[in-house]
């Protein structure tokens, strides 16, 4: 069971927002139209066996096509704000020089019609699609990837600041880093282990340049960047399993954070050899560690962390959904490996369940850092196989799928609670939910096995469906509204008469 839409609704406070997310390479579609370069992303799917059932991006959820009727779909919902990224090769082609004028158009005519329904857009600069340029001239692990990026982020903010509520300069760094240049599991696919370090600075750089830009653009919109976090939690008493979990909470969490928040890396990193592996000026930390508008934390699930290589990198269930044979990756090479929680529900990726622990990373995260700007929870989701029931009197499917919508009621629920007077993290000024994701989409290596919309999508007819999930949501932000203007008609009846 989990908490009445009327009963969540009554604990979301004023100003919060409720909102969903996606990203350009996992809906658009349309990879060769109008202008459109390639992208770094592109090539990688396209090699055999990189993603399940070789599934593609190719069209993916053609929202590129349908952008209008996604739009109608969020406003039926009833969404307060959209999160969505730029797609990076669609207006700069080659990620340099000027903008793709066709580009530009799309995302236009996408802020015009989401303002056109009341939906605040937040826009993301960086959502992982290199463009495959500057993918060849070795990515993030060029400093002057960095620099494209402030140019790229300067082209959007002339064009498109005054309609963009909240930007985020880059998605998940932790991410890109992990998958796409330490264990080359995402593009571009490469194998470097602790060489990768190189792609924590420069992505940093490239989000403190991209501050920079939409800061001298005088843009109005909010501006922070977005990182996932995963609080993690030793295996067993074993000290050298609460020494592993200090190890991956640095390289996963605080290497990311420590530089945007306090100015400067973790001091066991800066300690370390490989971090000498490269040279960077005292000025960039200057740049990475410019004040924000919000921080944006991605939360998923909390990770446990045993010592010792074990049998892979992550467990097996993780590695087959992410469909990847991980059984060798680490094994042997590495101090300390990812254990299973049995007693938790998993998602279909083999994520745990653990609704608690998102209380936990915000209370980390107002500990370790006392001038913590505003928090938005900028995803959050599940992706469950979804059973499409179809009445045939009437011939229309519904999608019962109990566990997304439990997991969002869940999640939502326990940040709300910490983050309120008397919770665990009541120094948090929680400000938003957006939820992963509206559609069904291309889950990068997973292809289209993974799915975490609110809205099921056909990939033969490109049919969205709403399921059970998509009318909760629209229940509990109806709740919301109701809840609150009866609050505030309410608040203006007590109101001395000789006080108005």
């Amino acid at each position: 069971m989990h908490i009445s839409a009327k009963d969540l609704a009554a604990i979301i406070p004023p100003g919060f927002t409720l909102g969903v997310a996606t990203a350009a390479i996992q809906i658009e579609g349309a990879l060769d139209e109008d202008g459109r370069g390639p992208a770094g992303w592109d090539v990688f799917a396209a090699k055999p066996g990189a993603i399940v059932e070789d599934h593609s991006p190719a069209v993916t959820t053609d929202h590129y096509h349908r952008m209008p009727q996604d739009v109608a779909l969020m406003k039926q919902l009833g969404v307060d704000s959209y999160r969505f990224s730029f797609a990076w090769p669609r207006i700069q082609p080659t990620g340099r020089g000027p903008a793709n004028s066709a580009g530009l158009a799309f995302y236009d005519r996408l802020l015009d019609e989401l303002l056109a329904n009341g939906i605040s857009p937040m826009a993301t600069i960086y959502h992982w699609d290199t463009p495959l340029a500057l993918d060849e001239a070795d990515g993030w692990m060029n400093r002057d990837t960095a620099y494209r990026l402030g140019e790229y982020a300067a082209i959007l903010a002339e064009k498109f600041g005054d309609r963009v509520a909240r930007w985020v300069t880059i998605n998940e760094p932790a991410t890109v880093t992990t998958n796409g240049y330490t264990l080359g599991l995402h593009s571009p696919g490469k194998e470097l282990m602790l060489g990768a370090f190189p792609t924590v600075h420069h992505q940093l750089l490239g989000h403190g340049l991209a501050v920079q830009a939409l800061r001298a653009a005088k843009v109005p919109g909010e501006i922070g960047m977005t990182n996932v976090y995963s609080p993690m939690v030793p295996n067993s008493i074993n000290p050298l399993d609460r020494i592993s979990a200090g190890l991956m909470d640095l390289a996963q969490n605080r290497l990311y954070a420590d530089p945007v928040l306090t100015g400067k890396y973790p001091d066991l990193i800066r300690a370390a050899k490989f971090f000498s592996s490269f040279e960077h000026p005292e000025e960039d930390m200057q740049l990475i560690s410019q004040p924000l508008d919000f921080y944006g934390l991605n939360y998923y699930m909390p990770t446990k962390v045993a010592v010792g290589p074990g049998g892979g990198a992550v467990p097996a269930s993780m590695a087959e959904a992410m469909g990847s044979d991980l059984s060798a990756a680490g094994s042997g090479g590495t101090p300390f490996h990812v254990e299973t929680w049995p007693e938790a529900d998993i998602t279909s990726y083999g994520w745990p369940v653990k609704p608690e622990y998102i209380g936990v990373a915000l209370k980390e995260m107002a500990e370790r850092y006392p001038n913590l700007p505003p928090v938005i929870l900028t995803e959050g989701g599940a992706s469950f196989e979804d059973i499409i029931v179809r009445d045939k009197s009437t011939n229309t499917r519904f999608i019962p799928d109990e566990r997304r919508l439990k997991y969002l009621s869940d999640h939502l629920e326990t940040a709300l609670r910490a983050t309120a007077p008397g919770g665990e993290a009541e120094s948090v000024d929680l400000r938003g939910y957006y939820v992963w994701s509206l559609l069904d989409n291309f889950e990068w290596s997973a292809g289209f096995n993974q799915p975490f919309g609110l809205l099921h999508v056909d990939f033969e007819t490109l049919e969205r469906t709403p399921k059970a999930s998509y009318f909760w949501l629209q229940e509990l932000i109806e709740e919301r509204d109701l809840f609150q203007a009866a609050s505030a008609a309410i608040a203006q009846a007590v109101i001395p008469e000789d006080a108005a």
